[in-house]
């Protein structure tokens, strides 16, 4: 005899309307930043500020399609995408990641380019383009701050906007030595090191979009401990085919098959109930598929596996 059960919630995000005002506003506060670091830049003959500049331009991508990908992820699921468009976010942010990437490599080469033919540097120019665009990633890190973590979207851009501001204290920086000591490639050194900052701030990103493309289980939940928890319940004989997932940075999916102990309970409901509970208060996880067996295949070899 079996018994199959689905529970699921839908996650309302009342605050959806805040949320996209918050990244329109933070958008156009980097379209003013990337534009005017980029004329500032050339004008100044700074790379450091270009550089900047490229970091911004990822941030507006990043922004634009992170934008469109919360609210394409919000739609309704259908006979054919099941799961609505919840793992489009994750495909936004994987781009975004790669792209800072693309970036990095041109301004290295830039840098590399400018080490053989050296180019004069306004620090003046620099230092006063520098502060606009420390200004707006300020501006935009107070607008992201709350809702940072909803999303692998905002979780990117806001990681985007952390890093851009440090670069744009180092930029602030180098144009004040040099307006001291006017030492050229100081602007390409502090050039290199915004690229790797960059690179780093877009790994995280890579590694957590690929995992959920994977089907991975979900940072910070163990297959093999929830199924040791999960047997410790009353009515538990055993568990086999445990999968953990998600489909987007914020939902979390599990299935399995339990194998009801008569000893202790024979009622099914109760116990679905009961694991469902767990899970929710334990992990977090409050989509489950749960499938109770009272039969003889709860005596199969492979009862105890995470992947029977």
């Amino acid at each position: 005899m079996e018994h199959d059960h689905s529970h699921a919630h839908s996650h309302h995000d009342h605050g959806g309307d805040a949320t996209g005002f918050r990244l329109l506003l933070t958008i156009i506060f980097n379209i003013v930043i990337t534009v005017t670091e980029y004329i500032g830049g050339v004008l100044s003959g700074s790379l450091a500020l270009i550089s900047d500049a490229g970091h911004n331009f990822s941030d507006v991508l990043s922004l634009i399609l992170g934008y469109a990908g919360e609210r394409v992820s919000k739609v309704k699921t259908g006979p054919v995408y099941t799961f609505g468009l919840r793992r489009f976010e994750v495909l936004i942010a994987l781009i975004n990641a790669l792209s800072l990437g693309a970036i990095g490599v041109y301004i290295v080469y830039e840098a590399v380019e400018r080490y053989l033919n050296p180019h004069p540097v306004a620090p003046g120019m620099m230092i006063a383009i520098a502060c606009v665009g420390l200004g707006g990633n300020l501006l935009s890190i107070i607008v992201l701050f709350k809702t940072r973590d909803q999303s692998l979207n905002l979780r990117s851009a806001f990681l985007h906007l952390l890093y851009d501001t440090i670069s744009s204290v180092a930029v602030v920086v180098t144009g004040i030595v040099l307006w001291f000591t006017n030492i050229v490639i100081l602007d390409l050194v502090v050039s290199v090191l915004i690229v790797v900052m960059i690179f780093f701030s877009s790994l995280d990103i890579i590694r957590e979009a690929m995992r959920i493309f994977m089907q991975g289980a979900p940072k910070g939940i163990d297959p093999g401990k929830v199924q040791e928890a999960l047997l410790e319940l009353p009515g538990v004989g055993s568990i086999h085919g445990l999968h953990i997932w998600s489909v987007n940075s914020t939902e979390v999916f599990l299935s399995c098959h339990i194998c009801i102990d008569r000893e202790v309970s024979s009622d099914s409901d109760s116990l679905i109930h009961k694991v469902n509970h767990f899970l929710k208060e334990r992990y977090n996880i409050t989509h489950t598929t749960i499938q109770v067996e009272r039969d003889m295949t709860c005596q199969s070899g492979d009862s105890h596996s995470c992947c029977g």
